[in-house]
């Protein structure tokens, strides 16, 4: 079976909830590792008043039992608390941006509320539930994924110096996640400054998966190259336009002798795994498709929140008259939330390769396979 999610639900209904289906049994699944990544989504500097009211928790509706994981979809539950009974405001005046204008041509809609309800970064809160449960599944093979913010609205931090495990902390402890306590400041001004004058930041935040093991993925088939599918699930959060693996576009400026990876020994061969590595990871870990047992790092663009305070022109859809775009309460900047969505995104299409890799019904068979891999490779590479 392969591992997957759907989500559903509506931005002010009653719920947002997703459905996992194909996590092996006999995992230890704690709702409050859960709870813990929900809570992590909701923070950061720039966010909206939404995030005042929702105090997101999960509730596990199925698939647990006694604490483990039993082999059948795992259903979870996540309130909304601002949870609107009465009909809300028609939107037809469409917020340059948003899904509002085509979503209402694709579906027929002359209320373009029908859109925003779904098309809303609400249901970020679904799949991130869903990506929690991932990074469970995966801390039994010790492999870990982290995220920090690299820019807000033009300041960069830098973060080349640091460790992963350095920028995490450091990450955890920053209004906007930044690791960079100097570019921290300067990432709250200028946040202070857009909600100001009525305007949106963007911005960039780095993913990095650790203890990855080499095979995952696929060269055999463009829809199973694994630097691909992380891709699409990335490209797929809200406001997300761009993505990049490893040096990304700066191979296309630079020759090749400055770009690929020198292949080399260690020095002490490990009792597991592989015994050569590469001496840098400007691939990012990723060759053909494949981890080639390198951290995974992976760079997400953000565009500005397109709700604004002071609205662009738009066409009133009820009249076809010029007028200013309808504002809907929204964020200032969203960065940092995105960078926790793209951390469980990660994490979950990693899970996803790894029960390719390994399969199994329980967790114990899986965890059995990828130690037989490892010694395999000990023994051959």
């Amino acid at each position: 079976m392969t591992l997957d999610f759907k989500t559903a639900g509506e931005s002010h209904g009653p719920a947002v909830t997703a459905l996992v289906e194909g996590l092996p049994a006999g995992l230890k699944i704690n709702s409050d590792d859960i709870n813990r990544d929900l809570a992590r989504r909701q923070f950061g500097y720039g966010r909206g008043g939404r995030m005042k009211i929702e105090k997101d928790r999960v509730d596990i509706l199925s698939g647990v039992r006694d604490g483990k994981s039993i082999g059948s979809p795992i259903a979870l539950l996540i309130k909304n608390k601002d949870h609107r009974t009465h009909k809300e405001e028609i939107l037809t005046k469409p917020r340059p941006g948003h899904a509002d204008l085509a979503g209402a041509m694709k579906f027929g809609f002359s209320d373009m509320r029908d859109v925003l309800e779904r098309a809303s970064a609400r249901e970020t809160a679904a799949r991130c539930a869903a990506g929690a449960l991932a990074k469970i599944f995966l801390r039994e093979f010790s492999i870990e994924i982290v995220s920090f913010v690299l820019e807000i609205g033009g300041v960069r931090g830098s973060v080349d110096s640091l460790s992963p495990w350095t920028a995490m902390a450091l990450a955890e402890d920053s209004p906007v996640r930044c690791p960079d306590k100097q570019a921290t400041v300067k990432m709250v001004e200028a946040i202070e400054e857009a909600s100001l004058n009525g305007d949106t930041l963007g911005g960039s935040f780095e993913i990095r998966a650790l203890n990855v093991p080499p095979g995952l993925g696929s060269y055999t088939s463009w829809d199973k190259k694994l630097d691909g599918r992380m891709a699409q699930i990335l490209m797929s959060i809200n406001g997300i336009k761009g993505v990049e693996v490893g040096f990304g576009f700066r191979c296309a400026s630079l020759p090749g002798s400055s770009i690929h990876d020198p292949i080399k020994s260690f020095d002490t061969p490990p009792e597991r795994g592989p015994r050569y590595h590469r001496s840098t990871n400007r691939a990012g870990g990723f060759e053909g498709g494949v981890t080639n047992g390198e951290e995974l790092v992976l760079r997400v663009a953000m565009k500005p929140i397109a709700t604004l305070r002071k609205p662009l022109l738009s066409v009133d859809l009820s009249t076809g008259k010029a007028i200013e775009a309808q504002y809907e309460r929204s964020d200032i900047c969203a960065v940092p939330a995105a960078s926790i969505v793209g951390e469980t995104a990660v994490a979950f299409v990693l899970a996803q390769a790894v029960l390719e890799k390994f399969g199994g019904d329980n967790i114990s068979d899986t965890f059995d396979a990828y130690e037989a891999y490892l010694q395999r490779l000990a023994k051959e590479f």
